[in-house]
């Protein structure tokens, strides 16, 4: 290889490296803290990069709002026993989630609890408690 090969290959590096960078770090959820909160489902995602789970849930007053909580990639979930049909539009859950630091209605996914009273978790939170 000459110099010209060595030169173009290390200005070539960070443009190829770049879409790596392009992800979003989860400093926007505030992991000191855990919420709970129950409703219905309106959609899950079973996607990537991230699924998603959307729920309304009814506050003390009677008001339903809408919730979204991002979740780990297929990659991460299906370990978990997480599948595309999981979860169907009308299911009844309780979600326990990281919040918003904004106090927007949405967090960071760590546990559902299904119709059945059955539990699943991301991988990262499956895996932290073996």
């Amino acid at each position: 290889m000459t110099w010209r090969s060595f030169l173009l290959a290390g200005l070539s590096l960070p443009v190829l490296a770049n879409p790596a960078l392009a992800h979003h770090s989860f400093s926007m959820f505030d992991r000191d803290k855990t919420v709970t909160i129950t409703g219905t489902v309106k959609e899950y995602e079973f996607a990537n990069p991230h699924g998603w789970i959307h729920m309304v849930a009814t506050d003390s007053t009677g008001k339903q709002s809408e919730w979204s909580f991002e979740m780990q990639p297929i990659s991460q979930l299906a370990p978990a026993g997480w599948k595309a049909d999981t979860l169907k539009p009308g299911d009844k859950v309780a979600i326990d989630f990281h919040p918003l630091k904004d106090g927007a209605r949405g967090g960071q996914f760590i546990t559902a609890t299904l119709p059945n009273g059955k539990k699943l978790r991301d991988r990262a939170q499956a895996a932290s408690e073996q």
